[in-house]
């Protein structure tokens, strides 16, 4: 429906679209319309379907089976190309950024404006629209900046303001709010309401079910790669929109089950400085606890997170692990039980192309294998333990743990620290871009470890986590923690409050 109630054309339409990989059936026979000045969320559990759907949209996968038809006539989609033909871009969750190319050469990837001689690129005209695009969405960023350089809340604009360039009529978002502020978060929104207006159609897909009633004027559900409805989100509640998701009735409300007394100070950090941009950094965490680090996207969480691991240079201060200081790497980190769940987890907590018996043992090979003499049999043997205990959905130990649905992915990253042993977990963004079972199984996870006596730092951009799950929490500002709030302070006016300084 448009602002008028009026209900709008038919932009685009896919019909029976059918689409199998080897051992999986991804869609089977679903039919999808998009209409102009619409926003129409595409909804189910990791592994449902959707980013495939949308990918046969825009020509990256060939469908088996179906037709697509454009303003009522039939048409092809057999490449990007052809998709771009008909005004659709994508805005796919695993970034397609070049990283050694600046903001605007990224934006221009092939559309890059010719100059004045044959053979040349207008550089200046390019880094001008780039800018212009970029300020258009209210980023404010120089465009002669490499791409490498950026966070991952910095890529996932830059990916936005590329599709924006190309004048799309059909915008698909694949969990764009994922890596957001929630003020960045307030300006897409914007940005999207504003596409509406001039009559593009926006298919948006997200987990976070607080975003599918703000924006959808429809919502599709899909489960195992089949339609099962589209409904109206006023005809509809969040409960049953799970339901249909999942096939059965699911809590989304995570009930923080009582925990034990606070231990002993597993984690000490005074007076903390990096390069990185933090400084002044004071904090503990101790045994059967979770505690939070809050704050807005680049007020330097991650930062504070890598530092503590090791993984970035500090340049002041002390860490203190078990009583014991530590030297900064990351070797010294893990072997004295530190663990890192990293906010890309695809990039920096997996080997992609590897099986899930493999990644799950390679944390904790020295501790499994201290006379360096690798036994695949006992190898095997600890990962299907693991597998066991997290309830990791896969069909083999040696399946490529590139093909397991954003959930499990995420305990197979939990599950290499356990077969490592490690007592003191830094779990950054640990829900990003997986479904609502699949976090409800996650928090359990964190309890089931300090209940066990581990101490847990967690990070989230999302405050609703941060009181729900954490039984106190430090909100961090420019690089620096601005205040403690203990567990009966928690809440999420009073994170906001101090992370924007209010």
């Amino acid at each position: 429906m448009n602002a008028e109630g009026v209900r709008s054309p038919t932009l685009f339409e896919l019909r029976g679209i059918s689409k199998e990989f080897p051992g999986v059936k991804a869609l089977d026979d679903v039919s999808f319309e998009i209409r102009a000045g619409e926003v129409h969320t595409l909804v189910g559990e990791n592994g449902a379907g959707k980013s495939t759907l949308m990918k046969v949209l825009c020509g990256a996968y060939r469908a088996d089976r179906g037709s697509f038809f454009h303003h009522g006539r039939q048409v092809a989609i057999a490449d990007p190309v052809d998709a771009r033909k008909f005004g659709i871009a994508v805005i796919f969750q695993e970034f397609t950024l070049v990283p050694y190319l600046d903001i605007a050469k990224n934006i221009f990837l092939g559309r890059e404006i010719r100059g004045p001689l044959p053979g040349l690129v207008d550089q200046r005209r390019i880094h001008a629209e780039a800018k212009r695009v970029l300020d258009a969405i209210g980023f404010d960023i120089n465009p002669y900046i490499q791409v490498h350089k950026l966070g991952v809340a910095q890529q996932q604009m830059v990916e936005i303001a590329k599709a924006l360039s190309q004048d799309a009529r059909i915008l698909v978002m694949d969990e764009p709010t994922a890596a957001l502020s929630d003020r960045e978060t307030e300006l897409l929104f914007t940005m999207i309401g504003r596409l509406k207006t001039n009559g593009v159609a926006i298919v948006y897909i997200s987990h976070r079910l607080a975003e599918v009633f703000a924006l959808a004027d429809r919502i599709t559900v899909l489960r195992d790669g089949r339609k099962v409805a589209t409904v109206l989100p006023a005809e509809t509640t969040p409960d049953q929109l799970v339901a249909l998701m999942v096939g059965r009735s699911v809590d989304t409300t995570y009930a923080r089950p009582p925990r034990p007394h606070a231990g002993k100070v597993v984690l000490e950090v005074k007076g903390l400085g990096a390069p990185s941009g933090i400084a002044n950094i004071n904090l503990t965490v101790r045994a059967g606890e979770i505690v939070g680090l809050s704050g807005l996207v680049g007020s330097g969480r991650t930062e504070v997170a890598r530092a503590i691991f090791g993984a970035d240079r500090i340049s002041s201060g002390e860490i203190r692990l078990f009583g014991e200081r530590i030297t900064g790497s990351t070797q010294d980190s893990t072997s004295r039980g530190m663990a890192l769940i990293p906010e890309n987890r695809k990039t920096q907590g997996l080997a992609l192309a590897r099986s899930v018996g493999d990644n799950v043992i390679l944390a904790g090979l020295r501790k499994l294998f201290p006379s360096g003499i690798f036994a695949p049999g006992k190898a095997i043997q600890a990962a299907r333990a693991i597998i066991a205990k997290l309830r990791i959905a896969t069909p083999s130990v040696h399946r490529a743990v590139g093909t397991l649905s954003g959930g499990n992915q995420q305990k197979v990253v939990i599950g290499k620290w356990l077969n490592a042993r490690a007592r003191f977990f830094i779990f950054d963004e640990p829900t990003r871009g997986i479904d609502v079972g699949a976090k409800a199984e996650i928090f359990r996870l964190l309890d089931r470890l300090v209940h066990d006596g581990a101490a847990v730092l967690m990070i989230s951009s999302e405050q609703i986590e941060i009181v729900h799950v954490c039984d106190r929490a430090y909100v961090m500002r420019s690089g620096r923690i601005v205040g403690e709030l203990a567990r009966d302070e928690l809440t999420e006016a009073n994170i906001v409050g101090l992370a924007v300084h209010r």
